[in-house]
């Protein structure tokens, strides 16, 4: 356009009502993105309004709340007085070195973070981000062997009984060589054994327990509790939070978390909320190969045979328990060279845990599961994914379950079926497409999984707090959030009122 008798070029706004404003392209930095959940539109105000400044000063004071309320249990917590755990021993030294793979950079430092917290005398309260099979599991581990070697003990909380037995599996191995008792409590123990495990926590016999939210439950009693690691908090519900809410001011708590977090806020909490974020991937892995088609039979018998060609194992995932079994049959007519195994959370205890040792013994090739496999099951011979009716699933789940495969050093695939000849929905063919564009490692913290982020930030800081973040988008609401943070520590470092503020881990950038 023209503009005093020269062209220059503008970017047009749109508002509600067709209002319009054009910004110069020299005054661009003033413009934010908004970015928010996908499947809803943020709402438009009108130009020359105070909807928008009203709105702004509802979020603000909501973030200001927030950053009390947040600011109130961190000086809580390094008033409370928990367990200065010691140095390392030369046992955790042996522990560490037997470790088969070699630590990313992210995880040497997360592994540094947590020790130096379970150093100090207040009690830890961390939180470890990172990606699927980014090797957060090790980090629980040597912190849980470290709490043992102190004369205590260790619960670590898993939201499935499926991955309470992984957990324990890799556990016992790792820890073998070493004069300490790895329980698990969960459904697939019997009530017998179930007791047995409960007696042994009250009497200290047991060192470390791996369960479900069964952990949580009133007849479970510690004789001296020193480490809980949740793994996946974001999947026990309000209750169980309370209930572990309640034990972060008394021992140290490690969270394990694969929902992204936004950096945003993670900026805006630094110095809050104790963070490790770990964003390498492992050495060796390399990126799952997606692809999108509708359901075909040709695609799924090539890709179960050219897996089992090379001595691999799929997941074949059809999330219907009813027909399960007739998808299963038709499986194996149609692939009548692989050997079949069924696995979904409505079969008996005892049944799903045989069929899933069998079929990670490698007595199957082709696992007809349902989302049972979704958390933080590690399998490294499992290397194709067939993901049958993906327009389904929510991005979190589809990033999750894709995660299950490419563990170990082959090429894993990802087969994303949408149904034959019928429409989907606009939302789930943005799903998607964002799976498919984050399909590079570590893609989980990319812009395509904003979702998730949004997700993860509702994680983080609750229910109430996703509201405000659809208001005005993640980016502004991480700004006014830091300003919030800013403002109520100024008056504490400026008159030193609050000294236990000062000691935060890093310094605030405010």
């Amino acid at each position: 356009m023209e503009d005093n008798g020269e062209d220059k070029e503008f970017l047009v706004l749109e508002y509600a009502e067709n209002d319009k404003l054009y910004v110069p392209t020299d005054h661009l930095d003033r413009v934010g993105a908004y970015v928010g959940a996908q499947d809803q539109p943020p709402t438009l105000t009108r130009l020359g309004t105070a909807e928008w400044a009203r709105i702004k000063e509802r979020v603000k004071g909501s973030t200001r709340e927030m950053a009390e309320e947040l600011l109130r249990l961190y000086a809580a917590r390094k008033a409370a007085e928990g367990h200065e755990f010691s140095m390392d021993t030369i046992w955790q030294r042996e522990l560490e070195d037997s470790f088969p793979f070699q630590e990313t950079p992210d995880q040497v430092r997360a592994i540094d973070e947590v020790k130096a917290d379970m150093e100090q005398i207040k009690p830890m309260d961390r939180l470890i981000c990172g990606d699927v099979g980014y090797g957060k599991t090790e980090v629980a581990l040597r912190a849980a062997f470290k709490t043992v070697s102190d004369g205590m003990q260790v619960g670590l909380l898993v939201p499935t009984t499926v991955l309470a037995q992984q957990h324990y599996a890799t556990f016992s191995e790792r820890l073998s060589p070493f004069p300490l008792q790895v329980e698990v409590l969960s459904r697939f123990r019997t009530p017998r054994e179930q007791q047995d495990v409960i007696e042994g926590l009250e009497q200290g016999t047991i060192d470390i327990v791996i369960g479900t939210h069964r952990l949580l439950q009133k007849d479970v009693r510690f004789k001296n509790l020193g480490l809980v690691v949740v793994d996946e908090e974001q999947r026990f519900g309000v209750g169980h939070k309370e209930t572990l809410k309640r034990l972060r001011s008394q021992v140290d708590v490690l969270t394990l978390s694969a929902t992204p977090i936004p950096r945003t806020l993670h900026m805006a909490l630094t110095g809050i909320r104790d963070m490790s974020v770990m964003n390498t991937p492992p050495e060796a892995r390399l990126p799952v190969k997606t692809f999108v088609s509708e359901y075909n039979e040709e695609t799924i018998r090539e890709a179960i045979l050219r897996e089992i060609e090379r001595d691999g194992q799929v997941f074949f995932l059809h999330n219907r328990v009813r027909n399960i079994e007739q998808t299963a049959a038709d499986l194996a007519e149609l692939v009548p060279e692989a050997r079949f195994m069924i696995g979904h959370g409505q079969m008996p205890e005892l049944e799903l845990e045989e069929a899933m040792e069998a079929f990670a013994a490698g007595e199957a090739d082709v696992l007809v599961c349902t989302t049972i496999i979704e958390s933080g099951l590690d399998m490294p011979n499992v290397n194709t994914l067939i993901l049958d009716r993906a327009d389904r699933f929510g991005l979190s789940q589809l990033y999750q379950l894709r995660g299950r495969v490419g563990r170990g050093e082959h090429r894993a695939y990802a087969y994303l079926l949408l149904p034959r000849g019928r429409q989907i929905t606009e939302a789930a063919e943005k799903r998607v497409q964002a799976i498919l564009e984050a399909s590079d490692l570590g893609s989980g913290f990319r812009i395509a999984m904003r979702d998730l982020e949004i997700r993860g930030a509702g994680n983080l800081l609750g229910a109430a707090q996703s509201g405000q973040i659809h208001a005005v988008g993640l980016e502004l609401y991480g700004q006014l959030l830091e300003e919030a943070v800013s403002e109520l520590m100024a008056p504490a470092k400026a008159a030193m009122v609050i000294p236990s503020l000062l000691t935060a881990p890093s310094s605030y950038p405010g």
